[in-house]
């Protein structure tokens, strides 16, 4: 493997290490959902995120 290979390896696991990050440290603030921009008042009612259209479907 030569060195653009390393390089490209390290900035992919960065990426990847920064989004779990982010979503750690959001779910710990307490939002529900992590991608809205409403997460803390959200409570998978706005309908702009995945989990409110899955907790939706299940109702019905």
């Amino acid at each position: 493997m030569t060195t653009i290979d390393y390089i490209a390896i390290a900035a992919i696991l960065l990426i990847v290490g920064a989004a779990v990050f982010y979503v750690i440290r959001a779910k710990r603030r307490g939002e529900k959902c992590v991608g809205c921009p409403y997460a803390k008042q959200c409570a998978h009612k706005c309908g702009g995120c995945a989990a409110s259209s899955s907790v939706e479907d299940k109702k019905q």
